[in-house]
């Protein structure tokens, strides 16, 4: 049996999934828990073989779980589900190239499939999000968009550098360039705009 640990926003709207996963043959549901929740233990007591990771984050935002879960389980492999009309939901070209991804309204029997493929350490990516991912507007970086996410969070320039091991200047220069490339007027406008466009939530 291919042990599976889902990964979800809060509690509302949970539990459907893992109820029609565990339908299919060979899976076992050992988990569903919040994103928000202490991933790392959790993976380390449940020993899931597929991690799905179903939530409205940015995939940078989804990156310092995933490196928790890989610490404590480094076998497991995972499935983000993303949505492709959503630009910080679309997988980077350069980074997690480990991962597997799939489209948010994948059928249960495809992502079944899917789990299957990841257990025997294939790599799975949705045609559509490869697509989406090479037509969208990459001019703002995805450390650019990281650093504007902890601004989002209320960190100071200098949480933020010491957070990602950056100079100052650097997370400052991250900041104006993403507020230039964005249009906004100001890092407050940014973030709106950043939201709005679905790069953060």
């Amino acid at each position: 049996m291919i042990r599976v640990l889902l990964l979800e926003d809060g509690q509302w709207g949970r539990g459907g999934l893992a109820t029609l996963l565990s339908r299919e043959d060979g899976i076992v549901i050992v988990g569903n828990a919040d994103i928000e929740s202490s991933v790392g233990p959790l993976a380390a007591r449940l020993g899931p073989d597929v991690v799905i990771v179903n939530t409205d984050y940015m995939v940078s935002q989804i990156l310092p779980i995933v490196a928790e879960l890989k610490a404590v389980t480094p076998g497991c492999s995972v499935i983000v589900l993303c949505d492709p009309t959503k630009r910080g939901m679309l997988p980077p070209r350069r980074r997690a190239r480990r991962l597997s991804y799939l489209v948010k309204d994948t059928s249960v029997p495809m992502l079944a499939t899917a789990v299957r493929q990841v257990a025997r350490g294939e790599r799975v990516v949705d045609p559509r999000l490869e697509v989406a991912a090479i037509s969208t507007d990459k001019s703002v970086s995805t450390r650019e968009w990281e650093v504007l996410g902890l601004a989002a969070q209320g960190e100071t320039v200098a949480d933020i550098a010491r957070r990602l091991y950056l100079s100052l200047g650097t997370v400052r220069n991250h900041i104006s360039s993403v507020i230039t490339k964005t249009g906004a007027r100001n890092r407050l406008d940014a973030i709106r705009i950043a939201r709005k466009d679905g790069w953060l939530r």
